[in-house]
């Protein structure tokens, strides 16, 4: 298959997804209350407590990244479970039986999963403003946080749908999901920083992939300090393309 036709292949697919956003926005404003309660409940407290050093920037400036990509973190963390409830109802079956390849097939649904992202990106964007979160917002850092956010959720849809031949049930899913991206949020620099955590936790926050969309994330919204943005950019790049080739080699396993 030429590069131009795969690369259609992935694109139709992805917008065959999106589709699903448009006939059903239910599911986006019901996914943002999680991050709603952390910005208004938690971010407000630890505000009036002040026992995080966050610097010459407001708690909540520090933490409005975090919880940004924590909620992506969560739509794409749970996307293998739409491809276990596609093979169930034998959807799955159906695509495969096409010809565009199956590693098309996980970059498509990957997008989707990405680009979903963005919806929930806005969600909490909106909320920070409305709460008076200073934010650095202009066309370039939004740019680049929306670009960060499609590759991060790309990432982790990929992960869960390099699980989904694995765990095989909706309800396994549900609960790996839900192992994995708790340990993932408190394990990284999300809702305070690596100054502050034991030697052991810095270690897991440094390998964390979470750690380095946030600090990148806050470098555009937040600090401004560029310094280690393209190192969080490259590491986040890496990590996308190795799980998306591994989401592409355990998918022939999904229908076993």
């Amino acid at each position: 298959m030429s590069l131009k036709r795969y690369i259609f292949s992935a694109f139709t697919l992805a917008e065959f997804e999106l589709r699903k956003v448009r006939h059903d926005t239910s599911q986006i404003w019901l996914r943002s209350v999680q991050p709603a309660l952390w910005l208004l409940v938690f971010g407000t407290v630890f505000s009036q407590i002040r026992g995080i050093t966050t610097g010459p920037f407001s708690y909540l400036q520090f933490m409005t990244p975090g919880v940004l990509a924590q909620s992506v973190m969560f739509v794409a963390i749970f996307y293998g479970i739409t491809v276990v409830w596609e093979r169930d109802l034998g959807i799955l079956n159906k695509l495969l039986s096409t010809p565009a390849p199956r590693s098309a097939i996980v970059l498509g649904k990957a997008l989707s999963a990405g680009v979903r992202g963005i919806f929930q990106a806005i969600a909490v964007l909106a909320l920070a403003l409305i709460i008076q979160v200073h934010l650095s917002l202009n066309i370039l850092t939004v740019l680049g946080v929306f670009t960060i956010v499609i590759l991060f959720g790309m990432c982790f849809s990929s992960l869960s749908m390099s699980l989904a031949p694995v765990f095989h049930t909706r309800e396994r899913m549900m609960g790996i999901g839900q192992a994995i991206t708790m340990p993932l949020f408190f394990a990284s620099n999300a809702i305070y920083p690596l100054s502050l955590m034991p030697g052991w936790l810095k270690a897991i926050a440094i390998v964390n992939p979470l750690s380095y969309v946030v600090d990148a994330m806050r470098a555009l919204l937040v600090t401004g300090d560029f310094s280690s943005l393209s190192q969080d950019i490259f590491a986040l790049v890496i990590t996308t393309a190795a799980l998306v080739t591994l989401a592409s080699l355990s998918f022939r396993k999904i229908l076993s």
